[in-house]
């Protein structure tokens, strides 16, 4: 059987297409809470060494550091606590405690749920963070 070549143009379209699929799939977080996926961290050190993928697991249940996929409805809206606005919003990368939130496990690793106060900090990038533990 032979494969279908698309042109470029329709091949964007139809990875856009998988990529708000799998959105849809994630769970929506109620109330003030936010949907966040760890980062996985590096396959490889500066070294050379290619890392296993026990180790990289290990990485990324230990990491700190994730990127906000989804924010709830009532996140940031008590305006006595953040009388500021938002800490973060939707695509920010934070930094959060080690034990904070809850886990859920999906294919290919896990998301968070944490609360909308137990974001420490905004990042830019998370290899900043990463690059003085696992180097």
């Amino acid at each position: 059987m032979s494969k279908l070549i698309l042109p470029d143009y329709m091949a964007k379209k139809e990875e856009k297409a998988k990529e708000v699929s799998t959105m849809k799939k994630l769970p929506q977080p109620t109330g003030w809470r936010l949907l966040i996926m760890p980062h996985t961290g590096i396959s490889k050190t500066k070294g050379g060494v290619h890392l296993t993928d026990k180790a990289q697991e290990e990485i990324q249940l230990t990491t700190n550091v994730g990127l906000v996929l989804k924010v709830g409805p009532d996140a940031y809206k008590d305006k006595e606590r953040f009388s500021d606005g938002p800490w973060c919003q939707e695509k920010d990368w934070v930094l959060f405690a080690k034990y904070a939130g809850s886990r859920i496990k999906i294919d290919g690793g896990e998301l968070r749920l944490l609360n909308d106060d137990e974001i420490l900090a905004v990042i830019d990038d998370p290899e900043d963070i990463l690059h003085a533990t696992y180097t």
